[in-house]
This record gives C-alpha cells, sequence and structure tokens, in this order.
C-alpha cells in the first residue's frame, strides 16, 4: 500500500475538510489504473460539495439526499457499467472514511446499482476486425494499440499502462496490472510483434503509447512523472482519447455509423477463440478471468455450435458409414 501523506484535514476537532480527505484516501491506492478510476469519482463528488466543505456533512439525511441527487444527475443516463464503477469507487472512499472516523453512517444510501443487461452484440465479426486493421490510413500508434489489444484480448486500461520497460519483446509477453492490483501476463503473435519495435523506435523507458503532443510540465493538468516519456515529453496516451480515436476509426464499418467500443475486442478476440474449438479453461487462460462464469457474457457460440458438439457426441452418429 502506499504511503499516506496525512494532510491538513481538520476543519474542528474531527471534522475534516473533503478536499483534503478526498486526497488522502487517493494517496492510498497503489493501483495505477485503480487510483485513474477512483479519482474521476472521488474528484467529481469534491467539485460538486466544495472542498472546504466538512466530511460529516454527508452523514445526515440531507447530504444523503444531495448525494443521491448529484450522483443520478451525473452518471444517470451513463452505461450501467460506469455508474456502477463510479458508485464502487465512491464506496471505497466512504468505507475508508468511516475507517478513519470521519464517517458514522453511509452517504451512498439513496443510490442502488443498476442491473447491467446483457449485450449480445458486443462481438465483432473477424472480417470487420481485420477490416479495420488493415486499413491503410490507420497510423501506426493505432494499428498497434488495436492489434494487441485484438491478438492479447487484453483489457485497454491495462495495456495503456504498459510501460517499454515492462514489455518481453523477444517473447511476445508483458506483466500488466487488473483490477484490485494482481500481476498478470499477456501474450501477443506474430503482427503484434512485428509493430511494436516501429512504434518504440528505439524507446527504451516511458509509457508505451505516447500522446500526440508535449505534456504540460506545470499545473493541474501535468501528468506524474511515470507518464511522461522522458525522451520525447509526451504523455502517456489517456484511455478517453484512445477511445475516441477507435469511435472514430470503426465508425464507417459499424452499421449505426456510431463506432465500435476498444473493449470490444476483447470480447471478439475471446469469441474468435471460442468459435475457434478452444475450450474454457483454455478461454480462462487467455481472458484471465478468475472465475470461469465470468466468460459466459464474453463467448455466445449459438444454436449451430450446440447442434455440432450434440451430434458429435451422439454414439449413433458417431457409427453411421462415411
Amino acid at each position: 500500500m502506499a504511503t499516506v501523506h496525512r494532510l491538513d484535514v481538520n476543519v474542528g476537532d474531527n471534522a475534516p475538510r473533503l478536499g483534503a480527505a478526498a486526497e488522502t484516501f487517493l494517496a492510498t491506492i497503489a493501483n495505477p489504473n485503480t487510483a485513474r478510476a477512483y479519482t474521476i469519482a472521488t474528484r467529481a463528488l469534491v467539485a460538486e460539495l466544495g472542498e472546504h466543505a466538512a466530511v460529516t456533512e454527508l452523514d445526515d439525511e440531507a447530504g444523503a439526499d444531495r448525494v443521491a441527487a448529484w450522483f443520478a444527475g451525473r452518471w444517470g443516463d451513463a452505461a450501467a457499467a460506469t455508474s456502477n464503477a463510479r458508485l464502487d469507487a465512491l464506496g471505497s472512499a466512504c468505507a475508508w472514511w468511516r475507517d478513519q472516523n470521519w464517517l458514522s453512517g453511509d452517504p451512498l444510501r439513496r443510490i442502488r446499482r443498476r442491473a447491467r443487461t446483457p449485450d449480445r452484440t458486443r462481438a465483432l465479426g473477424r472480417a470487420d476486425v481485420e477490416a479495420l486493421l488493415a486499413r491503410p490510413t490507420l497510423g501506426l500508434r493505432e494499428r498497434t494499440l488495436y492489434r494487441l489489444l485484438y491478438e492479447s484480448a487484453a483489457r485497454a486500461q491495462e495495456v495503456l499502462a504498459l510501460d517499454v520497460a515492462e514489455l518481453g519483446l523477444r517473447n511476445r509477453r508483458a506483466k500488466v496490472r487488473r483490477k484490485g492490483g494482481a500481476v498478470d501476463v499477456i501474450v501477443w503473435r506474430t503482427a503484434t510483434a512485428r509493430l511494436l519495435p516501429r512504434l518504440l523506435a528505439g524507446r527504451t523507458t516511458g509509457p508505451v503509447f505516447l500522446a500526440d503532443r508535449r505534456a504540460p510540465a506545470s499545473g493541474s493538468r501535468a501528468p506524474a512523472r511515470g507518464d511522461i516519456c522522458p525522451i520525447t515529453g509526451r504523455g502517456r496516451l489517456s484511455y478517453p482519447r484512445a477511445e475516441y480515436l477507435f469511435k472514430t476509426a470503426s465508425a464507417t464499418l459499424d452499421p449505426h455509423r456510431q463506432g465500435w467500443t476498444l473493449h470490444q475486442l476483447r470480447h471478439s478476440a475471446l469469441q474468435h477463440l471460442a468459435q475457434a474449438g478452444r475450450t474454457a479453461p483454455e478461454l480462462q487462460a487467455k481472458s484471465r478471468h478468475q472465475h470461469l462464469a465470468s466468460l459466459g457474457r464474453y463467448v455466445r457460440l449459438g444454436e449451430e455450435t450446440s447442434a455440432r458438439i450434440t451430434a458429435e457426441a451422439d454414439p449413433a452418429q458417431r457409427r453411421r458409414p462415411r
């Protein structure tokens, strides 16, 4: 766990200022991916209530009502997964504040998690994926990123957080940190192996995927030192920017003209491996899901696959002469 630096949090004897309390909580999160996600929700709450508000203001009924109304206005129309992720982040912050005896109740008690509607259209066809990756107008950075995501079936946040030093170019693998901080290994194929050296162009440190411009050296938008390339001065490519570029690049291939999401590359990779006959344990190894049941929302093979495996297991079918 990261070292916690106590800030000037006291308004009264035991009433911390919300802004400083939020930063103290965020300083406890060691995993960079988790920290980025939690920062979005926690700082949004601070912006709504004011950094000088006391955390104890969240404890009464009026505080819970205000938080619920704000959350509904901010993420009520977002996807269920996004809304639930923001709620989880705020829940972690509130739980930590209770551990510090800054809160006694639950300011989020008026907010309910939203059920996720199964999406049967997430997986893209092989032809669609290859058509996108083969586009001559696709830049080297985007081509490498999309190919790596598809071949590794990795989460976009994990890949964008990669540093050059974490790449094993010879053995075509890299260590990534998943949700919760656990370290996993992702593996890619020949096409990605050929693109990565061209993208790196001799760089041995810094983020693998860089933004288009140099990062600001100071101010609120200045990234952490580890998110800046020491050679080019460019910052790490952010998830929102990468998602926007992918949607733009794929819009003309999408029948709805809205573009696809980066996460669909992960879904598609696992779906295509399943269609090729890979077993559930093999898919689990590739996806790095902790539970086989989690693969169910990624892999949908349909009635043709059901008919085939039923026929192959039919003793009478096996005895028929060919």
